[in-house]
């Protein structure tokens, strides 16, 4: 299982939630009530489900591809730190995850 804390753009805690291995954190994210919008589903062809992580666990993750990192400089509000919530698979190495939500994400959906 992997503990996730959603942050609000302003850094404070929205929810705190344990995952189990296998899903994307933009299935979970949006499950969770997140305003990642995922426009493409998790086809990697859009930015819509852009989130930053905590330089902490940034490393953790295995790297972004070249294609992700191309779409990354589509988001509004990059950092350093910046994924695809698409991209990021929960497995049960990683332990623990933060992630902050852009204050420019939104859902249509929503």
């Amino acid at each position: 299982m992997t503990r996730v804390r959603f942050l609000r753009p302003d850094g404070s805690l929205d929810r705190e939630v344990e995952a189990a291995a296998g899903i994307n954190l933009l299935d979970l994210a949006q499950g969770e009530g997140q305003p990642l919008e995922g426009a493409c589903e998790g086809a990697m062809a859009c930015s819509t489900c852009h989130v930053i992580v905590a330089a902490e666990h940034f490393e953790r993750l295995p790297p972004a591809s070249e294609e992700e990192d191309d779409l990354l400089d589509l988001a509004a509000h990059v950092t350093r730190t910046s994924r695809l919530a698409c991209q990021i698979m929960l497995s049960e190495e990683l332990d623990e995850l933060t992630v902050l939500m852009p204050s420019a994400a939104y859902n249509l959906d929503r």
